[in-house]
């Protein structure tokens, strides 16, 4: 039993070293993720699990494919966030990684707060920040369409330019 639980700790160990190299170390920014991302995940959980009231289920109880689906989106933040600590090693820099830890921050702690809403009722001034975030990033995404559009149009003129 101790050889087992030896090589348990030394396989986990090497993962964990590797995970923290992929991800770029740890620090304020990674814990603060990860805390958010737990209690997102563990508020979810209570949402569907104790109050049945999740808008991801039918009936809103707790379901196993939601769990995991929710599992699967955490994961792929932590890519998202391996991904962008390559980038700031290709530019010397911190922006991309701690840029994609606060992003996902963000996120995650408006998620909290709607489920925490979904069960108990939340102060108005909590719900005008929850408001005005969702609009922002709306307006965000509209004005990033935008501009993607304009550099589509861009790219044909200059295109149809270089044929002439």
């Amino acid at each position: 039993m101790t050889g087992r639980i030896t090589v348990f700790c030394a396989v986990s160990g090497v993962a964990a070293g590797v995970i923290f190299a992929l991800i770029g170390g740890w620090d304020l920014a990674l814990e603060a993720l990860a805390i958010i991302m737990l209690l997102d995940y563990l508020t979810g959980l209570v949402v569907a699990g104790v109050f049945h009231k999740s808008p991801k289920s039918e009936g809103g109880a707790l379901e196993s494919k939601a769990a995991f689906k929710g599992l699967v989106k955490k994961a792929l933040i932590i890519v998202i966030v391996v991904a962008f600590h390559q980038a700031d090693k290709l530019t010397g820099k911190s922006f991309f990684r701690d840029g994609a830890c606060w992003a996902f921050f963000i996120a995650e702690l408006i998620s909290v707060v709607e489920n925490v809403g979904l069960v108990y009722p939340l102060p108005s001034f909590i719900r005008r920040a929850l408001e005005w975030l969702r609009k922002k990033g709306e307006h965000l995404g509209h004005e990033e369409m935008h501009h993607k559009e304009r550099k589509t149009e861009e790219k044909k003129k200059h295109e149809q330019d270089l044929h002439f």
